[in-house]
């Protein structure tokens, strides 16, 4: 696009009902101090004032920003979406509701080009009306360890965006627990990973948020287990260790009620099938509904 040189970074924006939180959003990234930067703000379908919003920042800022508009298709359908318009070295997300440091991205993309590497991450801060929370990692030795550590959101990620395309990864649409099956199909293709020791992100909670609400839609957690394993079985890439890793490592963020919801069973259940809190995916789920773990 005309006015916009290639980029260092493309962030892309997944917009919809959002015009309490979007301007401070938006405001965080025209604010970083990494002048090369594509933001791409793609509104799904949104039925408020949020796309009044973006346009009118798009106007004001045409060299930077890149608005795009398409029907409602949910939160992964948007991020695939913006990233048809990405040109930049490195793709970062972030949710509309949430806002970023403004070093952000320079520190992570510098860390990324000194390391030569093709995936960076950083802390967050989880922020609460009346408190807020930091979220702490370390540097990953190896992949199992990423595989058993890593925290599942698209949002505090430098991605290479070449690591996207060439492999065709892309987030799953119509399902709930998107960023965990995106970044699992990531991990395999990371050549050098780096982590940036300082929380860059701010992640708002809010009520009626996606992460904040627990419904019937908890169960597609399994239909998200069934697209990884199947997935490393297809790359060659599943061992038992790695097969054990990603279940435990994307079932143990449920607490015993909740599961015990999910399977239609009491709590009680979920607590006699967790060994010291680890799921014992063949003894407890054997001959039930859910085969994946057979």
């Amino acid at each position: 696009r005309k006015g916009i040189k290639m980029p260092k970074v493309s962030v892309i924006v997944p917009i919809y009902n959002v015009e309490k939180y979007l301007e401070k959003c938006i405001n965080s990234l025209l604010s970083q101090t990494l002048e090369d930067i594509q933001i791409i703000l793609v509104n799904d379908g949104s039925k408020d004032n949020s796309g009044n919003i973006a346009k009118e920042c798009e106007k004001n800022n045409k060299n930077r920003i890149i608005y795009v508009e398409k029907e409602n298709g949910g939160l992964s359908d948007a991020r695939n979406y913006g990233l048809k318009y990405a040109t930049g070295d490195f793709i970062a997300f972030l949710d509309s509701d949430d806002y970023i440091e403004k070093n952000a991205y320079e520190e992570m993309y510098n860390k990324a080009i000194e390391e030569n590497a093709d995936y960076v991450e950083c802390d967050f801060i989880w922020e609460f009306p009346n408190k807020i929370r930091v979220d702490k990692q370390y540097p990953y030795k190896n992949k199992k360890e990423m595989l058993s550590f890593v925290r599942v959101v698209a949002w505090n990620k430098l991605i290479k965006r070449q690591l996207i395309t060439d492999n065709n990864l892309e987030f799953p649409k119509g399902l709930r627990y998107e960023d965990v099956e995106f970044t699992y199909k990531l991990i395999p293709f990371i050549n050098k990973f780096a982590y940036v020791d300082k929380p860059f992100i701010h992640y708002v909670q809010r009520e009626g948020s996606i992460a904040n609400v627990q419904n019937e839609r908890t169960a597609e957690i399994f239909t998200v287990l069934d697209n990884v394993i199947e997935f490393y079985k297809k790359i060659h890439m599943l061992d038992i260790d790695t097969r054990e890793i990603i279940y435990l490592k994307i079932i143990r963020n449920f607490t015993f009620k909740e599961i015990s919801q999910i399977l239609g069973k009491n709590e009680e259940w979920a607590r006699t099938k967790f060994y010291r809190g680890k799921l014992k995916l063949k003894e407890s789920l054997k001959d039930e509904k859910w085969m994946w773990c057979s």
